[in-house]
């Protein structure tokens, strides 16, 4: 019976697949964002990639982070001492001149965008184009940017 096996086995011819080239051939993300992904993906390694979106990410997200916490304690502190001068008496606050003026300021904001929409629409189009190209790089980006503002 053992014999007939490897007689079984030496008539059956088995195809010899590389997978470096397999895989190069058939990138995951090419499935998923088209054919022309990744152009970063052959100057660097995944791990290189992987690192740079990563370190770049963490940066941004701790910049925002901190600049955000600054932005808030400001706006916040304007507002609290605006309340104070106006409970205390020092400063007098027309609201229905601040209504009227919020309104119009809604208005012109309104017409703006209608005419921003187009330049907005690009810039989404070209930032989405940009993350399908460089999906590692962007991954990594984006988990640095999470651990930054975390940190």
């Amino acid at each position: 019976m053992a014999e007939r096996r490897e007689d079984q086995d030496s008539d059956e011819d088995y195809e010899v697949v590389d997978l470096t080239d397999y895989a190069r051939r058939h990138q995951w993300w090419s499935r998923v964002f088209g054919q022309n992904s990744g152009p970063i993906a052959e100057k660097y390694s995944v791990t290189t990639q992987i690192m740079m979106g990563g370190v770049t990410g963490w940066c941004a997200g701790y910049l925002f982070q901190r600049v955000g916490k600054i932005a808030a304690t400001a706006i916040g502190g304007g507002f609290i001492l605006l309340q104070f001068a106006n409970h205390s008496g020092y400063v007098q606050v027309d609201w229905k001149k601040v209504e009227k003026d919020v309104n119009k300021a809604k208005k012109c904001l309104k017409k703006k965008a209608n005419k921003a929409a187009p330049e907005i629409s690009n810039v989404i189009e070209e930032s989405t184009e940009f993350v399908k190209k460089n999906i590692v790089l962007s991954s990594g980006f984006l988990g640095g940017f999470l651990l930054g503002l975390a940190s």
